[in-house]
Formats: C-alpha cells, structure tokens, sequence
C-alpha cells in the first residue's frame, strides 16, 4: 500500500523563516498596535519584490454610513480607461485586522489587476483595537456597495464585480461575499459579486483546528500572535463569546452557504489557518457553490505578498488572475 505523501516545508519559506529567527525581531503580539503596524511595513519592504507595473493608480474615497473610507484603484494597461466597462476586483488586505494598509499590499494589488485584466479597489478599512468588530466588515461592505454605486463614473461594470482578500481580508470578503447575496435575494438589482478569492482566510474565531494547534509555533504565524489579533478585533468578547460565534466574525459558522458566487480558496500547509480554510471550501462545495481549492503544501501563511522571496506567491497571484479572468468572461456582459 502507498505510503500517504509527508508534507515539507519549502526551501525559500525554510531560509525565510530562518532569517526572521537570526533578525530576532520581538514578537507581534509583545508590540502595541501602533508598533505592530510600524514593525510590519518596514518587514514587509523587504520581502514585496519588484512593483508591477500598471497604467493608472488613483487614490479615492467612499462615503459610506459607518466612515470614510480610503481606497486605492488600479487599472492595469489592459482596461485603460475609454476602453468600455471594466471588471473589478475589491480587496481587502490581511494583518489580523489590525495591522496592513493599502501600502503593504500595492504590490499584491497591482499584480492581480495585470493577471486578472481588471480594475482592483483596494479598501483602507478602520483597524482594531482602535475600531473593534463590526468596523473592518462595516468598512468593506460599504466601499463595495459604494463602488458599486458609483461603478459608471469609474469606468467599472457593476454586473462583472468579486470580491478577494488574504487572511483577515479573505474573512471580510467571505462575509461581504454573504451580505451582498442576501441583499441581492431581499431586493433584486442591488448588485450581484461574480467571484470570491480567498487567501489564507480566517474562517473560525474559534481557533480550535488541528492546524491551528499543530502549528502553533515555528511558522511565521503564532498562536499567540492569532489570540492578540483575535482580542484586538472582538474585545472582551474575544474567548468564544457572542462575538466570536457571530458568523461576521465566523464566517464557517454561517447557516446557509447556497448562491453564494463561486471561489477560488487559497491555503498554504504550513499556515494554522490551513484546516478552517478548507473546511470553508467544503461548505461552500456541499452547498453547491463551484469552488476551486489549491493548497500550497510547502507554504506559510502570507506567503502570496512574499513575492520578493517566494516563487509560489507569484504563482498563487497569477492563478488568481487567471480564474479571475474566466469568471468575467462567464458573467453576463462578459466575454466568454
């Protein structure tokens, strides 16, 4: 009988993992959020990788009920602006809702809007702990619902829209992926998403997989590290508390997963997210959502905006694209 496969850490993820113990950096969860924040940007330089390219990036502004919100679009040079509709992609950036802003993820954005031949809206959501649960979803929702509402007067298709994010961003985009097919089912017209694209996704507040205590140290990120953004987020409500069994907050605990758009989940084999990542692509499968899942068995988690260091990120990110482009072209108005 065939020996089941051992999973291996992959060679650029291992020296990298190496290098971070050698930089003896403190750890994210000893930092205040205002630290965190400074101590990841500057991380994050080192490993984002020559920019991408586009034709036009513009900074903008949502005027939603909950804040103002900062965004950032980019068009890449195959939908410049006069050549007709384009689709669009909003993302919302991962950092455990506390951490990460439209700058530690340009890179990612850029490359997905030239893969994925669309305009890509990156949402500068309210972080925590200065702006706990509900705001980062609040924040996302409504620069969705605003770009859709202004979608004519930015050169977008308002029928070919997705939405995407990695780790706490891929959570925001599940659940925005949820309230918009629940508006969308209580008053026709209001915009239907054509695709998710989940990275890494935060799926359980639980924190209670196999994955989660398995790789609790050793892989980027920690348990320690997931419980500090988890009580950042939540508040007092963060141990299992009402909060945590919220399905905006927990995606996986939602009741009803049907006609939701299809999905393209991301997780990575060495990342304490991998299990409740895959749990989230077999809900949406058993509820007949078309869902593709890849797990990237030598990964850590965040590997996809490692793409200075990390073949496997720029290959993730040119997948994304391509399904991307596939679902525009299968949405009405598109061109499959």
């Amino acid at each position: 009988m065939a020996q089941p496969l051992t999973r291996t850490l992959d060679p650029q993820a291992r020296r990298l993992l190496e290098r971070a113990a050698a930089a003896r950096l403190p750890a994210m969860h000893t930092l205040s959020a205002p630290e965190a924040r400074t101590l990841y940007r500057e991380s994050h330089w080192r490993l984002d990788g020559e920019s991408m390219a586009v034709h036009a990036v513009e900074n903008l502004t949502a005027q939603t009920p909950a804040a103002t919100v900062p965004l950032r679009l980019y068009r890449p040079f195959q939908v410049e602006a006069g050549r007709g509709a384009a689709p669009c992609l909003m993302y919302f950036h991962g950092g455990g809702w506390t951490i990460g802003d439209l700058d530690t993820h340009d890179n990612v954005c850029r490359h997905l809007a030239v893969h994925g031949r669309c305009v890509v809206v990156s949402v500068d959501y309210r972080l925590a702990p200065e702006h706990r649960f509900p705001a980062a979803l609040e924040d996302a929702d409504g620069a969705t619902r605003w770009v859709m509402d202004n979608a004519a007067a930015l050169g977008i298709d308002r029928g070919r829209m997705a939405v995407g994010g990695d780790s706490a961003g891929g959570n925001l985009a599940a659940v925005v992926a949820m309230l918009s097919r629940d508006r969308e089912r209580a008053s026709a017209g209001t915009g239907r998403l054509v695709y998710q694209l989940l990275l890494y996704p935060s799926t359980d507040m639980a924190m209670g997989t196999a994955s989660a205590l398995r790789l609790a140290q050793g892989h980027f990120l920690t348990r320690d590290t997931m419980l500090w953004f988890r009580a950042n987020y939540l508040g007092s409500d963060s141990d299992g508390g009402t909060s945590a069994r919220d399905w905006r907050a927990s995606p996986l605990l939602a009741s009803d997963f049907s006609g939701l758009p299809p999905a393209y989940v991301i997780t990575a084999g060495f990342d304490p997210l991998l299990d409740e990542g895959r749990a989230y692509a077999d809900r949406l499968a058993v509820a007949g959502v078309p869902v593709s899942y890849e797990c990237f068995e030598g990964m850590i988690h965040g590997f996809a905006g490692m793409l200075g260091v990390m073949a496997a990120g720029r290959h993730a990110l040119h997948r994304c694209g391509q399904l991307l482009q596939a679902a525009f072209a299968a949405a009405p108005g598109g061109a499959g």
